[in-house]
């Protein structure tokens, strides 16, 4: 029939005097078998494949190094997490099911360079002059314990901060609302000023040096109430480090160094008390302090002339020994020492009369060699 479509493929005529025979056509029964035996040797071919890749991650666990060739993939088994080593520090969590797959910080082990490295908050330091130590390293000690005065507490404000360091300034000075009372009834009792006889004394002078003066006083009377270091008290008025550090012979009032807040505080005297101690008690009179401070002056000066005399001598010495061995290489002549010069023979020195020099030293001298030596006389 004309409308018939051609079949796919299309039937081959099959020509009668042909001698190749047509393939004949297979059994339901034997395709069957055909397709068993096909996944039989695909199952095996995959059982074959598991094998060697379990025993090439076994040898790759145990040497640290991969059996498979250049550009062959790795199996999953090899990357996943299910058989990761207990050495491998990649991030990934043993456990694939707790915290997402991925290990905690607190899991994570340090490097071996920084097994050794520690972590210190320094918020939590207290500074003890002997080290930065904290409350879990000695729990017993009070200091550490103690909250630091001059760091603003963390439940008060920045104003009420502010507020009570302006309080305690004035409660260590003892002005405004901590200046103490003056009595109506007992104007005797009353602290006057000792030079123009005020009532607004420096109470804070008065705790500590014992002398009750007002400011317009210490500004008019510099001379006698102002302050002296340490150094400015030891130079000038020659007195001993025992005498300046004990109170009750000079009291004195300590202020935060001004060159570095780490040095110790500084210490200050006050003029007049200082004065009174030296030309009173220890030298007599401000003549017998001239006298010594002269003497001291002068000692100094002959130290230091002295040495430097001794050190000339020293520097004379050796300059002649060197001009000597110069001379020697140089071939100027002279032999060893002690040689008679121009002479083979060994020369004798014949000394003369000893003649005392400028410094006071006897001075002998060679008549043949001119050779100076000099003698001392115990």
């Amino acid at each position: 029939m004309a409308s018939e479509r051609p079949s796919t493929p299309p039937q081959q005529p099959v020509s009668s005097n042909s001698s190749v025979a047509p393939p004949s056509s297979l059994t339901p029964e034997q395709v069957k078998r055909i397709e068993i035996n096909r996944l039989k040797a695909k199952a095996l071919r995959d059982q074959r494949e598991a094998e060697a890749r379990q025993s090439n991650d076994a040898a790759t666990q145990r040497s640290g190094r991969s059996n498979l060739a250049a550009g062959q993939k790795r199996a999953y088994s090899a990357i996943s997490t299910s058989n990761v080593p207990s050495t491998l520090r990649d991030g990934r969590s043993k456990d694939p099911a707790k915290n997402g797959g991925f290990r905690p910080l607190d899991d994570i082990q340090p490097a071996r360079n920084f097994t050794k490295y520690v972590e210190y908050d320094f918020s939590k330091m207290t500074d003890t002059k002997g080290g930065f130590l904290t409350a879990e390293d000695d729990p017993h000690n009070k200091a550490l314990h103690a909250p630091n005065a001059e760091e603003k507490p963390a439940h008060m404000t920045l104003e009420e901060w502010e507020r009570h360091q302006l309080l305690r300034s004035l409660r260590d000075r003892k002005e405004g609302p901590f200046e103490p009372g003056l009595s109506v009834f007992k104007r005797e009792e009353n602290k006057v000023c000792r030079e123009c006889g005020s009532l607004e004394i420096d109470w804070k002078w008065d705790e500590i040096f014992g002398c009750a003066i007002c400011n317009a006083c210490k500004e008019k009377i510099p001379e006698k109430y102002s302050l002296l270091t340490k150094t400015e008290a030891r130079e000038d008025y020659l007195l001993t480090d025992p005498e300046l550090k004990d109170e009750e012979l000079l009291p004195h009032l300590e202020r935060p160094n001004p060159h570095k807040s780490t040095w110790n505080n500084m210490m200050l005297f006050l003029r007049y008390q200082v004065e009174e101690y030296a030309f009173k008690k220890k030298w007599g009179s401000a003549e017998a302090l001239d006298e010594e401070f002269n003497r001291r002056e002068k000692d100094k000066k002959k130290r230091k002339e002295d040495k430097f005399k001794s050190k000339l001598q020293e520097l004379k010495k050796k300059t002649r020994v060197d001009a000597y061995r110069r001379n020697r290489k140089a071939g100027g002549g002279g032999g060893e020492f002690g040689d008679e010069i121009g002479r083979g023979g060994k020369h004798t020195h014949t000394w003369g009369r000893a003649v005392e020099n400028e410094e006071g030293t006897g001075v002998k001298t060679c008549v043949e060699c001119g050779m100076e030596v000099e003698e001392l006389q115990f």
